[in-house]
């Protein structure tokens, strides 16, 4: 995927060179030919109903960006799981936090398109092991962006509190309260694969351009707000499903992997500020209804777990992590659509142009949320981009 994401990069520019460059006799092919109009589509919709005292279109419609980004997702999970019955000296529930954060993570990477339309993809240099790729596609009054991102982590940070009994079979009474927070290192790591998809519509896309300050294709001369509309798709599987993870996998309730679909649409407002000259400041804020919000949930049985419950039958000290298994088959598989919900697309950008050069910083938080029952989680995903790219 790497090695075709940056071949399809370094095709753009080649598309760049070639069409920047008049060769006789090349229109005979069609592909020359289709080409040359797609780019005046793109730019007749560039300019599509703007005011040139607000927006200047450039004349290098071609970018080459390079890219550097921050990034955390952070997983939090909230169960109550029988303590009683697995640890004889816990009373009642056991309640359960594991929360799936990421150390911030930094990547690399290079992004070229035309007018906007363009693809990215940056690979991490520190932090959890991931990729991350990107495709955005800006006209005049939309636009839809596309992130992918995939990373692993093997140390998950968990926090556990329920009561502790000092002595087997002491009265309830004598119960200590106890909470504890600390990290899981597992032998193999969880593996996140998360989607977002979003689109947008200006209704001020005569004064006001959102490309200006996310992908600089056109340059936003005065200052102007718009109201916007938008929706948003984004979906996450995470995978730790492996026999040497059947501890951990009991501590969540027998989960095993998780996969989530959401999808949103809302109504909010960008305002781009021209303080002086070149510099641009962006500040988007997006409330949105999440009206599909589903989850799927495998859990599994282990022969750890027969340890755990049934301490007559196994010994601990005779089963040593390589012989823990996992059954074959899911102990079960819930598919489940939570009610509705409110999530917030926020988003931050900073952004200097020259004549052919531009730099930028931009920032998105979002955050998604479900419910299964007595089980409860939350997602919050954020980045920061910064990038300094070339016109031409």
């Amino acid at each position: 995927m790497k090695r075709r994401t940056i071949l399809l990069c370094f095709l753009f520019c080649g598309m760049a060179v070639f069409a920047s460059e008049p060769r006789k006799g090349l229109d005979k092919y069609w592909a020359v030919r289709a080409a040359k109009g797609l780019m005046a589509f793109i730019d007749t919709m560039t300019v599509m109903g703007k005011d040139p005292s607000y927006i200047e279109v450039p004349k290098r419609p071609w970018q080459v960006i390079l890219r550097g980004n921050v990034n955390q997702s952070d997983l939090k999970l909230k169960s109550d799981i029988d303590g009683g019955s697995m640890f004889v000296n816990v009373d009642g529930d056991l309640h359960w936090e594991p929360r799936i954060k990421t150390a911030p993570a930094t990547y690399v990477g290079i992004w070229a398109g035309y007018r906007g339309y363009g693809l990215g993809y940056s690979w991490n240099v520190g932090g959890d092991k991931g990729s991350i790729l990107t495709f955005g596609a800006m006209g005049g009054s939309y636009g839809i962006n596309l992130r992918v991102h995939r990373f692993e982590n093997d140390e998950p940070e968990v926090h556990y509190t329920g009561y502790f009994l000092k002595e087997i079979n002491a009265p309830v009474e004598s119960a200590t309260y106890f909470s504890y927070r600390e990290k899981a290192d597992l032998a193999s790591p969880i593996k996140t694969h998360t989607l977002i998809l979003d689109g947008y519509y200006l209704f001020n896309g005569k004064h006001f351009s959102y490309s200006a300050a996310y992908d600089q294709s056109v340059i936003q001369r005065r200052s102007a707000g718009s109201l916007m509309a938008g929706a948003m798709y984004y979906y996450s599987h995470i995978n730790y499903t492996a026999d040497e993870n059947a501890d951990f996998i009991l501590m969540m309730d027998n989960i095993g992997h998780v996969k989530q679909w959401q999808a949103s649409v809302g109504v909010g407002y960008a305002y781009n500020l021209v303080p002086c000259r070149g510099l641009l400041i962006n500040a988007m804020a997006m409330p949105m209804l999440t009206f599909i919000n589903r989850h799927k949930t495998w859990r599994y049985d282990s022969n750890y777990r027969d340890l755990a419950l049934d301490n007559d039958l196994h010994n601990e000290d005779t089963l040593p992590m390589e012989d823990w298994k996992l059954k074959e088959d899911p102990l079960s598989v819930n598919d489940t659509q939570s009610n509705m919900t409110f999530t917030v697309d926020a988003r931050l950008s900073v952004t200097y142009n020259w004549d052919r050069f531009f730099v930028n910083a931009y920032g998105q938080f979002s955050n998604f949320h479900y419910k299964d029952g007595g089980v409860k989680g939350r997602l919050h995903d954020w980045y920061v981009n910064a990038c300094v790219g070339i016109r031409f």
